[in-house]
This record gives C-alpha cells, structure tokens and sequence, in this order.
C-alpha cells in the first residue's frame, strides 16, 4: 500500500487543497481531496485488467466550489433534506438555509462539502477530521466529525464515519459519490440490485411523507436485479417527483445492493450498518465537463447513499439523527470490487 500526496489548487480564499492517493497491491487507487473529504477519483481493474475511473468529478478546485451535485463529498451535518428548512430540539427550534425548495438539503449552503478538513495519513487509510463549531449552518453545539477511508486489498473501499457532540444535535453522515462502473456515458444499461422491500414515500419535493410503500409489482423492485433504466420513465407518481429514482429504501440487512456493468464487467457490493439508502440517478446533474476532457450530465451515473432515513427528525418512527450531548456515532459501510 502506498499514499502519495499532490497540490491539487487553490479555494478562492487562497487555501491549498491537498489530494492524497492510495494504491493497493492490486493497483486499485483512491484519491480523496481534503476539499469537502471528497472522493475525486476511484479507479478500479475492469475484466480486461485495465483501470476504470467509477465515479464522476472534476480536475481543479474551482470547478468543486462553483458546481452544484456534492460529486463525491462527505455529507453533514445532516444528509439528505429537512422539511421546512427547521427542527425543534429540547423546547428550541433552529431555522436552517432553505437551500431545496422549502426544504434544508444536505446540511446547508456551506456544509461538510465544501469545508477544508485536516487528514492524517496512515499505512492503509486516510483519516479526515473537523471540528463543525456550534452554530454552522444553523447546528446547536460543537461536534467532533472523523471519516476514514479505508482501501483494502482485496479492492474494497471502507469508509467510517464517527462524531461527538457537546450538546444534544442531530448527525446524519454519508458520501455522496457519483458511480458509473464503464467511467462514463449513461448508467441506465448497469443492472442495480436492491436488498430492500420498501421506499420512503416522497411527496412532490422529494420529502418523505413519513408512510413506506411496497415496491413489488412498481418500478422501485429492485430485488431482482434489472437494468436502472428498465422502468425509470415508467407512469409512476413517484417517479415524477424526482425526474426518476431519488428515494430512500428500507434496507433489510447488511448488504445494501449490488451494481453491475455487463460492458466493463466491473461489479460494486455495498454493505453498510445504516438502515437507508438513497438511490439517486443523478437526474438534476446539468450537462457539464469532467474529469479529463470528459462531460457528463443527467442519468450518466447513480448514487447510492448509505444513510438514516430523509427528514427523521419530523417523521415518528423514523430512525432518530439526534445526537446526545457527550455521545458518540459510528457507522460503516463498504464498497467491494470485482468481476462479473
């Protein structure tokens, strides 16, 4: 295992943002930025050895800091939306930016994605911290934030996220990378499995409405594997709310889903101890360039979000993102690699 570091540019405040690549045994490499603790480059072996690029981003800094879409980033305080852009905690209720409508998104105008973060380097991981200080982005408390990102040899890619609060807040961690296992082009020809049997209803904005919805016999079944654009323009409510899939599923056990592409042969497992995720097929991502001369824009990837259900913290019987003053959070989850 071998960490290089490079200057990848330059904030518009002048801060020097660092990119920090591990390579395994293997060849698979990571780059993380300590921009937003961002995934800019995975790059994993395809069926004929070569190395592919599966997740979108940009080459310079400027383009992270003036594009919308968090391609790649750490998501916090809280990812995923808050309705009506506030919350009530211990008799107190903290507005938030309306940064999605009505709707608090993805912790804010200037959340974790778009904060510089200290890394140390270790033999086999990069370990990315933060202090978030009482009152960004309208958080009550200062919280302790650590994300490792671990890459295996075996070409599997652990990341865990932990945090500390001073005073009772709410958390709700997750990266959002963009995946495409070809590098490129549109997502809708890979086959996505689901280990789930529900979806958090959305309502026009793609807030939960707090019911879950079956998905047998709807578009959103996945538990047999079937190609993303299969049934994405079918007739479907839900489907409409997002311009296709943007929901959150009711996962049933460790393993999340499993992507595939039948044209770079890549496959990706996703495990995760959360009880979400988010299958989003990057339907408001704008035509834009890439990385290296590429473009990229709507559909051409799919994000797949290991989280606590969207909007919790208004939903009874939702998992609760409140995190107790002096407690502690840690989750997992893992993305492993091979052929199919």
């Amino acid at each position: 295992m071998t960490v290089t570091t490079s200057i990848f540019g330059h904030t518009k405040q002048g801060e020097t943002v660092t990119a920090y690549r591990v390579e395994n045994r293997a060849g698979m490499q990571l780059t993380v930025l300590d921009y937003g603790a961002t995934i800019q480059s995975l790059r994993v072996p395809d069926r004929r050895g070569e190395l592919t690029d599966v997740v979108l981003g940009y080459d310079t800094v400027a383009e992270y800091e003036e594009n919308g879409g968090y391609l790649g980033a750490t998501i916090g305080r809280v990812g995923n939306r808050i309705g009506g852009a506030e919350f009530s905690l211990n008799g107190k209720t903290y507005p938030l930016a309306k940064n999605d409508g009505e709707n608090h998104l993805h912790g804010g105008i200037k959340g974790f994605d778009k904060q510089m973060w200290n890394v140390e380097v270790r033999e086999d991981a990069l370990v990315c911290s933060r202090l978030s200080p009482d009152g960004e982005e309208g958080y009550p408390g200062n919280l302790w934030v650590r994300v490792t990102f671990t890459l295996h040899e075996a070409n599997a890619l652990s990341i865990q996220y932990e945090a500390r609060a001073e005073k009772d807040t709410l958390v709700n961690l997750t990266n959002h990378s963009y995946f495409n296992l070809n590098g490129g082009g549109s997502v809708l020809d890979h086959e996505l499995q689901v280990f789930a049997s529900r979806i958090t209803e959305n309502d026009a904005g793609c807030l939960p409405t707090g019911r879950l919805l079956e998905v047998e016999q709807t578009p959103f079944d996945f538990r047999i594997p079937k190609q993303i654009g299969a049934e994405i323009d079918a007739d479907d409510a839900q489907l409409r709310c997002g311009g296709g899939y943007d929901h959150n599923y009711v996962l049933s056990g460790r393993r999340a889903a499993v992507l595939r592409s039948g044209r770079s042969g890549i496959e990706m497992i996703v495990e995760t101890d959360q009880p979400g995720m988010q299958v989003y097929t990057a339907n408001g991502l704008t035509q834009r360039p890439g990385k290296q001369g590429s473009t990229m824009g709507p559909r051409d990837a799919v994000c797949l979000e290991t989280q606590l259900f969207p909007n919790g913290i208004h939903r009874y019987g939702f998992p609760s993102p409140v995190l107790r003053a002096g407690e502690s959070m840690h989750s997992e989850t893992v993305f492993s690699f091979g052929l199919c």
